[in-house]
């Protein structure tokens, strides 16, 4: 019997911002708590990141309305300071994040790879990180 291929999901964007100003806005939690939701109705309430190999990041993730919710927590396994994340879920799915410089660093490119979860749709996640993405570079070149 052969072992099934998992299929990793992937999400991109390019932030008109040098990787020096994309990766403290990633990490820093005063800005995490600004960018991090998928939806006008979604916020983040707070998060903690010790940024460090075996350290622990979590935020808190909730609708608006307070009817639910739910932290977002990994331990982060290696880190490359403005290039390169890679993280673990409780659940044991691995998650890796590049940051490219381009365009003599006025631009950086992210790329985020994740194993998906077995519980929603491959497209609702794959829509859901991008969604997530997109307000962080909307974030990073406005502050909103």
């Amino acid at each position: 019997m052969e072992a099934k291929e998992k299929t990793m999901i992937t999400v991109q964007v390019i932030i008109n911002a040098s990787p020096e100003v994309v990766w403290q806005k990633w990490t820093s939690p005063e800005d995490i708590v600004r960018w991090n939701h998928a939806s006008v109705d979604w916020q983040t309430t707070w998060a903690k990141n010790d940024l460090h190999k075996g350290g622990k990041f979590t935020s808190r993730m909730e609708p608006k309305d307070g009817s639910a919710g739910f932290d977002f927590e990994g331990i982060y396994d290696v880190i490359k300071v403005n290039e390169y994340i890679e993280y673990h879920l409780e659940d044991g799915r691995k998650v890796t994040i590049t940051f490219t410089a381009d365009n003599n660093d006025q631009q950086t490119k992210v790329v985020e790879t994740f194993d998906p979860e077995t519980i929603n749709p491959f497209e609702m996640q794959q829509t859901g990180w991008q969604a997530i993405l997109d307000n962080f570079r909307k974030y990073v070149e406005t502050g909103q």
